[in-house]
C-alpha cells in the first residue's frame, strides 16, 4: 500500500505542472493496460483547478484510455506467454482466478462487459488484456471502451463543469470521507468482483 501511496502522490503532482495534459494521457493509457492508479486522480485534480476545461480534460482522458484498451488488447493477443506472468505477480488486481472467468465470459457476452468494466472501477486492464487474450473482435471491443470509457470520464467533466467551486468546497469539507469511501469502493473492485464471473 505505500509504494500505491507514494504512485497516487506522484500522480496529483503532475496536476499543476505545464505537463498537465500529457501526463493525463499517458496516466489514462497506462491505466487501461498495466498501471494501477486511475486516471480519475488526475482528472479531478485539472477540473477543480480549471472547471471550465474540464470537458477537454475528459476528452484527453477517454482518448488515453481508448488507445490504452488498445494496447491492453495487443498486450493479450500477440504478448501473453511472454509476459503474463508479470502481470499476475506485480500489478494489483491481476489475480489468475479473476483472469481465468474474465476470459470465460467472454464467450457469453463480450461487449457488455467490456462496457461495464470501463465505466466502472473494476481493473479495466484486467479486461482489455483478456479481451485479447480471448481474441473477442476488435471493433465491438472499441466501441464499448469509447462508449464506457467516455461515459464515466464525460460524467465526472460534466459535474466540475456545472458545480467547480461547489465541488471543490464538498471535497474539502468532506475529504476523509471521501478517500476512505474511494478506497472502500476499489477494495470491493479488486477483491469481490471475481465472484459476479463464478
Amino acid at each position: 500500500m505505500g509504494f500505491i501511496k507514494k504512485l497516487y502522490n506522484w500522480v496529483l503532482s503532475w496536476a499543476e505542472t505545464s505537463y498537465a495534459i500529457p501526463a493525463l494521457f499517458m496516466l489514462a493509457f497506462a491505466e487501461s493496460s498495466f498501471f494501477p492508479i486511475p486516471p480519475d486522480v488526475l482528472l479531478i485534480a485539472m477540473a477543480l483547478s480549471r472547471p471550465e476545461s474540464s470537458l477537454w480534460y475528459s476528452t484527453i482522458c477517454t482518448a488515453g484510455s481508448v488507445f490504452g484498451a488498445m494496447g491492453g488488447y495487443i498486450i493479450g493477443y500477440a504478448f501473453w506467454q511472454a509476459v503474463g506472468t508479470y502481470f499476475f505477480l506485480y500489478v494489483p488486481g491481476f489475480t489468475e482466478e479473476l483472469f481465468n472467468k474474465v476470459c470465460q465470459s467472454y464467450e457469453e457476452n463480450s461487449v457488455f462487459i467490456i462496457f461495464t468494466a470501463a465505466f466502472t472501477p473494476i481493473p479495466y486492464k484486467v479486461f482489455t488484456i483478456t479481451a485479447g487474450v480471448s481474441k473477442i473482435s476488435l471493433l465491438p471491443f472499441l466501441l464499448a471502451s469509447i462508449f464506457g470509457r467516455g461515459a464515466r470520464f464525460y460524467l465526472l467533466g460534466i459535474l466540475f463543469r456545472k458545480f467547480g467551486q461547489q465541488a471543490r468546497e464538498f471535497i474539502e469539507k468532506y475529504f476523509n470521507l471521501l478517500t476512505l469511501l474511494v478506497v472502500i469502493i476499489y477494495f470491493l473492485a479488486f477483491y469481490l468482483v471475481p465472484v459476479i464471473f463464478k
